[in-house]
């Protein structure tokens, strides 16, 4: 088939196109760095976005079957916010069925919820309305967290914990996680395009973890003593901000803390993934950590290509 991804120089778009490419399909994708490396040479062409332009936007997707969308922001900044996200999002899903598109599988996150104070969730929850409403096949798969060598999450908690004596969580840690391996998520997504059924499925790994349990852990792999101890949101949240400010990152904002803590990426639902993060961080335990990964570095710098942990 003939398949457009989004966002397939970048980190999950990277490991779903190359799982379709494996699989014999045609892709192409849409994205906003035209000039950022492009892996797979020519065997992948890129088109800009053109949200400002929609009729550009659909011509871009002429002959495509199928349309996997992992076009997202983390948090809301000056230059980008979940409001804007969400209307690019409106207008790719109408480009696309404007240029004839059959299917779109769409990368969600776990419990959306259209009535959240979370723009997050809330915003995610609008996205797959706006899908389901749309008239045409889709597939959506809600992951909790990825873990894979171009992480974020996982690799900054071994960061952290390699540089610092002491690892303060948002109170208790005793909110759970589900985290998934990206190339997991990707064969997933993979094998939805050949669907014809509308269906949403929770994309979570074998392995549930609470957050503390998930820092005991990853600490443990690397084999290194640390206090792992319970803070106040708030003092934690100043802690993260005081380094944000040292590695000019936005290491994690209110509305994530409150996310996690409410429970937001925990389902009651079989796992979706095979591999185990604990294997995978073992396998790593010489890698992971050694540097930061900057959520603003990659938003900001459309050149360099991820580096991998």
């Amino acid at each position: 088939m003939n398949i457009a991804v989004t966002g397939a120089f970048g980190y999950s778009g990277r490991y779903i196109t190359q799982r379709l490419l494996q699989a014999g399909h045609d892709v192409i994708t849409l994205t906003n760095s035209l000039k950022r490396d492009n892996p797979f040479r020519d065997r992948v062409e890129a088109f800009p976005f053109n949200f400002d332009h929609p009729d550009l936007l659909a011509k871009s997707l002429d002959g495509i079957d199928v349309l996997i969308n992992t076009y997202w922001v983390r948090f809301d900044h000056r230059l980008f916010t979940h409001r804007q996200a969400i209307a690019n999002t409106k207008i790719l899903f109408a480009a696309a069925k404007k240029a004839g598109v059959r299917r779109i599988v769409h990368v969600s996150i776990t419990n959306p919820d259209l009535h959240s104070d979370l723009p997050y969730f809330q915003g995610k929850a609008e996205v797959e309305a706006e899908l389901t409403a749309l008239g045409l096949s889709y597939g959506i798969l809600r992951p909790a967290i990825l873990f894979g060598k171009e992480d974020i999450l996982v690799n900054n908690i071994a960061w952290t914990l390699r540089r610092f004596p002491v690892f303060g969580m948002f109170g208790a840690g005793d909110y759970k996680l589900q985290p998934i391996y990206v190339d997991d998520l990707a064969v997933a997504i993979a094998e939805k395009v050949g669907g014809g059924a509308n269906d949403i499925v929770n994309a979570i790994g074998p392995e549930t973890f609470t957050y503390r349990q998930l820092v005991e852990h990853i600490k443990s792999a690397l084999g290194l003593n640390r206090l792992v101890v319970a803070l106040p949101p708030g003092l934690a949240y100043a802690a993260c901000a005081t380094v944000g400010v040292a590695v000019r990152d936005i290491v994690v904002t209110h509305e994530e803390i409150k996310g996690l803590m409410a429970g937001r990426l925990y389902v009651e639902a079989p796992p979706l993934g095979k591999t185990k993060l604990t294997e995978w961080v073992a396998s790593r335990k010489d890698t992971i950590g050694r540097y930061y990964t900057s959520e603003m570095v990659r938003r900001l710098d459309r050149v360099s290509g991820y580096p991998s942990n």
